[in-house]
Parts: C-alpha cells; structure tokens; sequence
C-alpha cells in the first residue's frame, strides 16, 4: 500500500500575476476549496498518511495555515454554537500528517528538483505518489486518479497518469507514446502528425525507489544555468525507461483541470459549481 504522497506548491505563479502576489497559485479558490486541497482530499482517500510538501521561502505560508488548525475560529465557532462548522474548518484528519520541505525561488528549477529535495531530506525509500499542486483530476463518482495510478502500477511498478484529449489538440503538451501498457517516452509538443496518442502527461505519478534515485541524481549532477535548461522530471524518466525501467501507463476518463492560466481556472471553477 503506497501511504506517501509528495507535492509540489512552491514558485512564484508568474503566469497568474498580478493575483499571486498575494495568494499563492496552489491556494486560487476552485469552488469554495483551494486548488491543492482536490490534490488532498484525493490522496487521503486512496490511503495516503504522510504528504510533503514543497513550499517557497516566504512567510507567510498559505498552505501551511490553511492546514493547521485555527484554534482562534474553533472557540469562536464554539462559543456562537456554531459547532457544526468545525468540520468545515478542519482541513486535515488526525492521521494524516503534512511535511514541509522548503524550496528557494532562486535555486534550481524545474519539476524534478521538488521531488528530489523530499526524497533526499526524508530519505525516501519505497513507492510515492507525486502530484503537482496546482491542478487536479475531476472525476464525480468514478475513479480517482490517484486510485488509477495505483491499479496501473499494481503495487510495486512506477506509474505515469494518461489524461485523452482531442487530438488536434496535443502540440501543446507532453504526449505519451506506449507499447503493452508501458510507457516507451514522453514526446514534447508533437506536431498533430507525429503524436504517438491522444493521451497527454499531466504530472501525476507513482514513482519507484529507483526511478525517485535516478531523479536525485539527475538534478545533482548537473548544473543548469537559471536561463539554460529547467530540471525536468520527464528526462530522469526517460533515462529510467533506457535502462529497462518499467513505467505502467494509468490511462483515466477524469477531466484535467488546471489553475495555471485564468482560462483554466475559470474553466475549473465552471465544471465543479456545476457538478455541485
């Protein structure tokens, strides 16, 4: 059973400015529910105890007050017999715990390094889920995509999540190019001609000890500059692939919906008040 879960909320949000100067781009409300809590909800669910989170150097943290407890509003909701809502404002079981790993803006960037800073700081050992913080799958009454990834991976494999669009649609994405229900690698932005699928990589993963080792040392061993090259996650995969490394394709019929662009978030805000 895979308890761990490893998330990635740090970052300015330069493409939702001017709003994340004040609000962090994982907290943009999605309903009545910031966009990382879909990610949350989601893992508890599937059976997820630990979540590491890797957030900015910047205090306040957002993400770590809406988390914690506000003993504040609990005695106020108390002493106005409001108990009700105390479920409402508790945003985290008691058996489920957040770890916080701090990123700085101005180190290494890309979406390898937030996984390779959990796993070195807490020396992660087994299988974790890894999900980006600013998007999630909706999928009302049908399988999660944690829970999809989880089936795919049946228990000891590394998983990738396969998210179907239009096909005329791909240029803009990572699309995913599989034999047997195994990933062979993730295309960049092919033309509508040369797509190996419909399906596109939405950074959602489970990820193997020794593929979470390849990404450690992917980030380790080279020295990109700030405007040379991002440490994406997609090259230490490609590697793991190269060496004989099994990665299951978990294919989902959930939606993507994505906060990074107001389009998207718009569009998210849409599809949720509309299934509420």
């Amino acid at each position: 059973m895979i308890t761990k879960a490893i998330i990635p909320v740090a970052g300015w949000g330069t493409r939702r400015l001017p709003i994340t100067k004040i609000i962090e781009k994982s907290m943009l409300p999605v309903g009545n529910r910031p966009l990382v809590d879909y990610s949350v909800q989601e893992l508890i669910k599937a059976g997820v105890k630990d979540i590491y989170m890797v957030i900015s150097n910047v205090e306040p943290c957002q993400v770590r007050e809406f988390y914690r407890d506000n003993l504040a509003l609990n005695e106020y909701l108390t002493e106005r017999g409001k108990e009700d809502r105390l479920k409402l404002a508790k945003t985290l079981p008691d058996d489920v715990t957040i770890h916080y790993t701090v990123q700085d803006p101005a180190g290494k960037y890309g979406t390898a390094v937030p996984i390779a800073l959990v796993v070195e700081e807490y020396k992660i050992d087994e299988p974790v889920l890894v999900f980006m913080g600013d998007d999630f799958i909706w999928n009302p009454g049908g399988e999660s995509a944690a829970e999809a990834l989880i089936k795919a991976s049946e228990g000891n494999k590394s998983a990738i999540l396969g998210v179907g669009i239009d096909k005329n649609k791909v240029e803009k994405y990572g699309v995913l190019s599989a034999k047997d229900g195994n990933l062979v690698e993730v295309v960049e932005k092919p033309s509508v001609e040369e797509a190996p699928s419909n399906l596109i990589n939405v950074s959602k993963y489970i990820m193997t000890p020794d593929l979470l080792d390849k990404i450690v040392a992917y980030v380790n061993e080279h020295d990109f500059g700030p405007r040379d090259q991002e440490y994406m996650v997609t090259d230490p995969i490609d590697e793991y692939i190269k060496d004989g490394g099994v990665m299951k394709v978990a294919p989902t019929t959930g939606e993507f919906l994505d906060g990074g662009s107001v389009e998207g978030w718009l569009h998210a805000n849409n599809v949720v008040l509309g299934d509420a």
